[in-house]
């Protein structure tokens, strides 16, 4: 017998839920929307471990979650994945995944000679989400670093990744750029040689912003008898300004008109620090780190980003834009959600726990008359009235792909060489100023061949010995049972009367062998639409 698939409406007595779903609720009313039902267990269970750690759940741990009779069995399993020592690693290589991609792109530190290591930045972000530091001391770090990127090398400092392939270049324009736009929702990257035509960014505040990075340096490190990088050290050094005079370490900057104009170091919000130059008188970075971390757009910001990570929406758009000329779909919900996430001492795990339990993120993908204008995918703000179908990113496919079956092999480093080689299957550069980077599953034919008969797929359909398909040719149940399985293992829910019909003709087909039957079924199912996506 299938287990149940829905629960009573969830109760969450969090106060931050409650203000999350007055305001949702609120905006509902407003607009005439009906949101969608509850979603059922299995579906939602699914949705909340690809969030959370990175990977659909295993047949048995859905199966436990569906059986449950609690009331609060979600907050239960929320507080599982969020808090129980067993899922620490998963959970910290998921959002090491997550950051990496959003601090340093999907392709950073995998080029030869590259100034920054991609191991050496993960390797301080698992430790940030597995001890879950804080996020303004985590922001502070990777603003204010200074050591090496190398795992293993003497003043090796992770946190450095982040800035150590920005700020030699162009007068450290992308440091500017990268880290306003990351840590603040400020985009300036247009204003570095023209006044914004829409916000209040102009062309001097963007320099006034750069200066706080001209100290900082990247230093290569050669791989002894060689020129070829081995890592990179970020230092801060004394700063003498365009005009050679470190006390007043000025800056200049070219307007469209041709007038030159200086520029000091200045804080978006107006805040001066003084002009010297000289580290020992003044270091710059770390008066932007204390100022950012002291930034109401450093709340905003991280409510904005977490909340478009699990909701596939922010309250803006662009995500990462949220200056004065941003209209905001819920203006008040992200400042108080930001003003409680700096109560709670910047508490990631809280805000992760506050969203997910939240009734938006309860709510099914179902499209109804009630709720059909709630579509942000046609341009108008999103209401999350119903949850919003999203692909699963390379990174929650591979790690699905390794959960149902195709376990990972070799030294753990071997296990990274074979998932980064199999992820650049998918990054998608865009070639724009910011270096930005997407991955998609766009039906190319390497992709779609990947799929159909890569290595990952063919160990996850193997009926070998001791393999969970193998194990579930074997075992005793009926046939429709077995089908169900593989439903429930895959797409969290059994399989319908249509889907049991068709994979009866299929064991026909192969003459009565059922290990066949349900390796063709059980490679269709990883291989659909419904496999990839997050709902």
């Amino acid at each position: 017998m299938a287990p149940a698939l829905a629960s009573k409406p969830t109760e969450v007595t969090l106060p931050q839920v409650q203000l999350i779903n007055q305001a949702i609720e609120q905006q509902w009313r407003a607009y005439e929307l009906t949101p969608a039902e509850q979603e059922e267990d299995g579906k939602w269970c699914r949705r909340v471990y690809l969030d959370l750690v990175g990977r659909i759940p295993s047949y048995e741990e859905l199966l436990q979650f569906m059986r449950d009779r609690d009331g609060d069995k979600r907050e239960k399993l929320v507080n599982l994945l969020l808090e129980d020592s067993r899922y620490t690693e998963e959970f910290a290589n998921h959002w090491s995944s997550v950051w990496s991609n959003i601090l340093i792109g999907r392709s950073g530190g995998t080029a030869r000679n590259s100034f920054t290591s991609r191991e050496g930045m993960a390797k301080y972000l698992r430790d940030c989400f597995a001890t879950n530091r804080p996020y303004n001391r985590m922001v502070y770090e990777l603003v204010t670093a200074t050591g090496t990127t190398k795992p293993g090398t003497e003043g090796f400092n992770g946190a450095v990744n982040f800035l150590a392939d920005k700020v030699n270049n162009e007068d450290a324009t992308l440091a500017t750029s990268s880290t306003s736009r990351v840590f603040l929702g400020q985009q300036v990257q247009c204003t570095q040689c023209h006044n914004h035509p829409f916000n209040q960014w102009k062309q001097q505040k963007f320099w006034e912003f750069n200066a706080f990075f001209r100290q900082t340096r990247a230093l290569r490190r050669f791989s002894p008898g060689t020129r070829d990088v081995d890592f990179v050290e970020l230092v801060d050094q004394d700063f003498a300004g365009e005009s050679g005079v470190p006390a007043q370490a000025e800056i200049y900057f070219e307007e469209r008109n041709g007038l030159t104009r200086v520029a000091f170091p200045v804080f978006i919000d107006g805040t001066e620090i003084e002009k010297s130059g000289y580290v020992s008188e003044v270091n710059r970075r770390t008066e932007l780190g204390k100022m950012i971390v002291s930034s109401q757009y450093l709340d905003k910001m991280i409510v904005n980003r977490m909340w478009s990570h699990f909701l596939g929406y922010g309250f803006s758009k662009p995500l990462d834009d949220l200056g004065p000329h941003t209209v905001a779909s819920h203006p008040e919900l992200l400042e108080t959600l930001g003003q409680e996430f700096r109560k709670s001492s910047y508490d990631m795990r809280a805000l992760m726990k506050w969203i997910v339990l939240s009734r938006p993120y309860q709510l099914s993908t179902k499209i109804t008359s009630g709720n059909e204008a709630d579509d942000p995918a046609m341009g108008e703000p999103p209401q999350f009235s119903h949850f919003y179908l999203r692909q699963m990113s390379a990174e929650q496919l591979y790690q699905s792909l390794i959960q149902v079956g195709g376990e990972a092999r070799g030294s753990l480093e071997q296990q990274q060489v074979e998932r980064d080689r199999w992820l650049n299957q998918f990054v998608v550069a865009f070639g724009t100023d910011e270096g930005d980077e997407a991955t998609t599953f766009n039906g190319s034919i390497p992709q779609a061949l990947m799929m159909f008969n890569g290595d990952l797929v063919k160990r996850a359909t193997s009926i070998e010995s001791g393999s969970w398909l193998g194990k579930l040719a074997q075992s005793p149940s009926r046939m429709p049972d077995k089908v169900s399985s593989l439903f429930i293992a895959g797409l969290a829910r059994p399989a319908t009367a249509g889907e049991l019909k068709v994979a009866a003709q299929l064991l026909q087909a192969r003459k009565g062998r059922v290990e066949e039957a349900l390796q063709d079924l059980w490679w269709a199912i990883l291989n659909s639409n419904e496999f990839i996506l997050v709902q």
